[in-house]
């Protein structure tokens, strides 16, 4: 089992900025892809970016490209989420997710590994 556990949310004004983290535990080795999903009052999980166990691939979704980075320290295992320019619709819980896979994908039913979740609010 992979233990996921986020830290990072919290309310900010828009255009701010946040830093999401995810540590994992458990049989890590197991992990490669990295994900972030983010859910939003009323609507669906959506994907937000993932990347590849060496960090060289990543992927992201077009509602964040250019305002986000994702990140890892395998050393640490932990993933990271850079927020920047944060606008009122990125409001979501975010959730970091794990995958045996080894190219990053959009796809939620290849990440079998989920964390609890953080709040993030992005006042207008």
């Amino acid at each position: 089992q992979v233990q996921l556990v986020e830290s990072g949310g919290g309310l900010v004004q828009a255009g701010g900025s946040l830093r999401l983290s995810c540590a994992a535990s458990g049989r890590t080795f197991s992990m490669n892809t990295m994900g972030w999903f983010r859910q939003a009052p009323g609507r669906e999980r959506e994907f937000v970016a993932a990347i590849s166990v060496s960090g060289a691939i990543t992927s992201y979704a077009d509602s964040v490209k250019g305002r986000y980075t994702i990140s890892r320290d395998n050393a640490k295992s932990t993933v990271y989420l850079q927020m920047n320019s944060l606008k009122p619709e990125d409001t979501a819980v975010y959730y970091c997710a794990a995958s045996s896979r080894v190219v990053p994908t959009t796809n939620m039913p290849t990440y079998p590994y989920w964390g609890q979740g953080t709040q993030v609010t992005v006042s207008s």
